[in-house]
């Protein structure tokens, strides 16, 4: 079988593949405008991806005083993709055609219990389960592509060292090979932050957003860049580095690793249930201590349910937590200067206070603001723009 990058022969049949992926349904004129190919060589092209089944003659457009255009789409079922989410809270996995349309999903719980060999083991069978339930040959599948919490090494396919997962035994897993060992298809490995940006930008390509900044705010802090359509990579694996920003150098430090004063010591779960533990031993009144009587038994549920609630001083909390994101927030804007910002995660789809404040202390402190101008958004895939943003990379390989 070829790699992905073969199966489209040249850069010119790759470029008007990936316009006609691009605008979904699109016509032989407005591919004429846009590829700036003669006609005849045009018409070649098209004909040999016909023929090849990559893309389909879907009808006939709109006349505009003479002949009727001939639409093209590509073939959602060329070929078909996995994605693969590795997260501390859940771990998902979709089987997608190639216009991302979800044919089957699994979503399994991170418990303590959910150690590497018991997730992969189980992911796999479900693989093939999706397989035989579809009718899908193996041979019938691009590959599978796998966004994880890092930090990982993505050329190796290993994960490396990630923090805070429930279970033991998550370092050094080499999970690429496992399922290379076990399906007869390419498998990709990515930090999960860039596979939620791949995912959030092919749902909304239409717009074309040239500079994008993802930050997901949950267990720990990841964030990822994309320019002209291309994730942005750094010297190493970048995911987690925003946890590690100071906003405050004399500041408290999460656990025994990173950063004195940095951001995530300030502005994710496991800092946000700390710090209602300590006011709650403190002697602050609370209804939390309704739904747990030990202090230092309160959760991110816990919080969540008193923030619905309205109980003040888990709003304070909150609140103190979102400006913490807030002022790391404007330190990317005034670096970076996005011209969307796509905020994920559990703390900023919890409740609308978290994503109001922290975008309203991260403008009130971008340098050029309000002459910069920059749009904030909770996205359009939410929980799903991890696991659809790895099947997208696969995608993304046929016209490389």
């Amino acid at each position: 079988m070829n790699r992905l990058e073969e199966r489209i022969a040249s850069r010119k049949h790759k470029d008007v593949y990936e316009l006609i992926r691009f605008h979904g349904t699109v016509s032989k004129i407005e591919l004429l405008e846009q590829s700036r190919m003669t006609g005849s060589t045009l018409t070649r092209t098209l004909e040999e991806l016909v023929s090849q089944k990559l893309i389909l003659e879907a009808g006939l457009g709109d006349s505009t005083g003479g002949r009727r255009p001939i639409l093209y789409e590509i073939n959602p079922h060329y070929g078909y993709v996995f994605g693969l989410e590795i997260s501390r809270i859940a771990s998902r996995l979709v089987l997608c055609d190639l216009l991302m349309r979800k044919l089957d999903s699994q979503r399994w719980p991170m418990t303590e219990s959910m150690t590497p060999e018991l997730l992969l083991g189980e992911v796999a069978a479900a693989m093939s389960d999706m397989l035989a339930r579809h009718r899908i040959a193996g041979q019938d599948v691009l590959g599978m592509g796998i966004g994880a919490v890092g930090p990982l090494d993505r050329f190796s396919g290993i994960i490396l060292e990630p923090l805070y997962f429930p279970a033991q035994g998550w370092t050094q897993v080499r999970i690429v090979d496992f399922f290379r060992e076990r399906f007869p298809f390419p498998v990709l490995l990515d930090n999960g932050a860039n596979t939620a940006i791949l995912g959030e930008y092919w749902a909304d390509r239409r717009h074309n957003t040239q500079h994008l900044l993802y930050v997901h705010v949950g267990v720990g802090l990841r964030s990822s860049m994309m320019t002209g359509g291309k994730v942005v990579y750094g010297a190493v694996d970048m995911e987690g580095s925003i946890g590690q920003m100071i906003i405050q150098t004399d500041g408290k430090r999460l656990g025994d690793r990173g950063n004195y004063g940095s951001l995530e010591s300030y502005a994710t779960i496991h800092a946000l249930e700390l710090e209602a533990q300590a006011k709650l031993k403190m002697g602050r009144r609370s209804v939390l201590l309704e739904k747990e009587p030990n202090p230092e038994r309160i959760g991110f549920h816990h919080l969540v349910q008193a923030l619905h609630e309205g109980d003040p001083l888990t709003v304070d909390i909150f609140t103190q937590t979102a400006t913490c994101f807030g002022i790391g927030l404007a330190n990317l804007l005034n670096i970076l200067h996005p011209e969307k910002v796509i905020l994920g995660g559990s703390l900023i789809s919890c409740h609308p206070l978290f994503f109001e404040v922290s975008t309203e202390v991260a403008l009130r402190n971008a340098y050029y603001y309000p002459k910069y101008q920059v749009e904030f958004s909770q996205g359009v895939l939410g929980e799903e723009a991890l696991v659809t943003g790895a099947a997208v990379m696969v995608a993304n390989k046929l016209t490389e």
